[in-house]
């Protein structure tokens, strides 16, 4: 097992990362109440739910469940409020534990609603997607959908602790592996060109599920994360880097439908998008653009989006989060490892790089 520390002094929190992890020892030290709601969804619960029911129930907690629908879909505040219902009913106080058992989603809810439920209670992360593990279990941001824009109402929640279990990801459909291999590349591209080397290397051993390979793609993922987030939390500056590919990303989401296709496939072919606008503005060479599209493909990933009106393409983001005084900013490739956060881009090269990157 490996140990990451997200510093944020007095919040300071371990990930713990690797295979087979005993979440009776684990979660100890971490569960400061005497009560723990345990949100999961229909796909995680026959899998993990009992195992960690058991383990918290050993630590002489009261134990209640929360079961949500599986799917992107239900990221909306119908859904959110069940998770409000459950902790209710079970008579919960604001000494509880919120613990999120599942994807990113079942995170962002779980993690939403610790920091809603009589304004604030503790909360747990046990990401059993590689994307979770590697993103969005990691600091602090949870949210919610709406009709309008992705992510649009949530919190800052930071969690107590983050359990990263590789024996969970053997049972990860092969889409879902994939989903959660584009943020694990959008470190590399955005800070870390070695990272990029060490991927195109070994990204047939990780898509073939090596156990080793896919821990230290996790640990360098987080670590990468752990150290912008300590820098800056609330996304003041720095951690906006973390958004490579997301506001094009976003987009597609949004039009298509939420969970049409899955988050990472969405930030793939928005990474593409971003790297073609760099290389449109003489930021990347077509030889990056190119490697940056091999490295997504061998991912078993998307490069291109079905088609989308670009002005409904162009509506959803103006919708997103890194509007600022009304103007969009984006995160761009200044080289391949190098990312900056800008206004300064070409809007008309902008439109070029959507289309040049849908289906005809």
């Amino acid at each position: 097992m490996q140990t990451l520390y997200v510093e944020l002094g007095e919040r300071r929190y371990p990930i713990f990362i690797g295979s087979d992890l005993n979440p009776h020892d684990l979660l100890a030290p971490y569960i400061l109440g005497q009560q723990v709601m345990i949100v999961t969804n229909t796909t995680v619960q026959p899998l993990y739910l009992e195992h960690y029911v058991k383990a918290v129930d050993a630590l002489g907690k009261k134990v209640a469940t929360c079961v949500l629908p599986d799917g992107e879909k239900y990221k909306d505040i119908q859904h959110l409020n069940l998770i409000f219902d459950a902790l209710l009913e079970a008579g919960f106080n604001r000494d509880c534990t919120v613990l999120a058992l599942g994807g990113g989603v079942i995170g962002d809810m779980a993690g939403l609603a610790s920091a809603c439920f009589q304004r604030g209670v503790y909360f747990i992360q046990v990401p059993t997607t590689l994307l979770s593990q590697v993103d969005s279990s990691v600091g602090g941001k949870t949210g919610i959908n709406h009709p309008l824009g992705k992510n649009m109402i949530g919190a800052f929640q930071q969690p107590q602790v983050v359990l990263a279990d590789m024996s969970q990801l053997k049972s990860l459909p092969d889409r879902e592996l994939s989903a959660g291999l584009a943020e694990v590349i959008k470190y590399a591209l955005l800070g870390d060109e070695d990272f990029l080397v060490w991927l195109e290397t070994n990204m047939d051993g990780l898509v073939a599920r090596d156990p080793h390979l896919l821990a230290e793609a996790v640990y360098r993922s987080c670590a990468h994360k752990a150290r912008i987030v300590a820098n800056d939390e609330k996304e003041q500056g720095e951690r906006a880097l973390l958004n490579l590919g997301h506001t094009f990303g976003h987009a597609i989401e949004s039009y298509l439908g939420y969970g049409v296709w899955l988050h990472g496939e969405a930030v793939a072919t928005g990474m593409v998008m971003a790297a073609d606008l760099s290389q449109r503005m003489g930021w990347i060479s077509v030889a990056d653009l190119e490697r940056t599209k091999k490295i997504i493909q061998r991912a078993g990933l998307p490069i291109v989006c079905p088609a989308i009106p670009l002005d409904d393409f162009l509506s959803y983001m103006a919708h997103d989060k890194k509007v600022l005084n009304g103007q969009l900013r984006l995160v761009l490739l200044k080289q391949l490892g190098q990312a900056i956060i800008t206004k300064e881009f070409d809007v008309e090269l902008m439109k070029q790089a959507i289309l040049a990157n849908q289906t005809i």
